[in-house]
């Protein structure tokens, strides 16, 4: 059963899911959902903090990112708080000077203003619409 929301998404993988595995069943979900409000309530309830300061950056940017592609009606408060972001550096893609520099400029900025470099879909299923 797919997670109903990016919280429970976050709480699978706190509790040993792997986040290759958690993380594209919620997007799933989102993608699914037959209107912007229900998308929206998959990523308004802020998950736990878990203590890994990479997957609460990583559950900001990517209920942020999706607010803004898909133009929902509000971007959850809980993920433009400092919490939702991170100070170290990482990259999700092969760590050159020429994928350093191309990572930089291609990350959606939601996931650049927490220092996550990644490509420029870093969310991309088969199932999203493209917004």
């Amino acid at each position: 059963m797919r997670p109903a929301t990016l919280a429970e998404a976050i709480q699978r993988i706190v509790d040993g899911t792997p986040q290759e595995k958690a993380l594209p069943e919620f997007l799933d979900t989102f993608y699914l959902a037959p209107t912007a409000e229900k998308q929206l309530a998959t990523i308004s309830d802020r998950p736990m903090r878990t203590g890994d300061q990479h997957l609460d950056a990583f559950a900001g940017a990517t209920a942020e990112y999706l607010a803004r592609q898909y133009q929902l009606p509000l971007i959850p408060e809980w993920s433009l708080k400092p919490t939702a972001s991170r100070s170290r550096v990482a990259r999700v893609a092969l760590d050159s000077p020429g994928m350093r520099e191309y990572l930089t400029f291609a990350s959606p900025a939601e996931f650049r203003s927490r220092n996550i470099f990644t490509e420029e879909r870093p969310l991309r299923r088969a199932r999203a619409k493209v917004a």
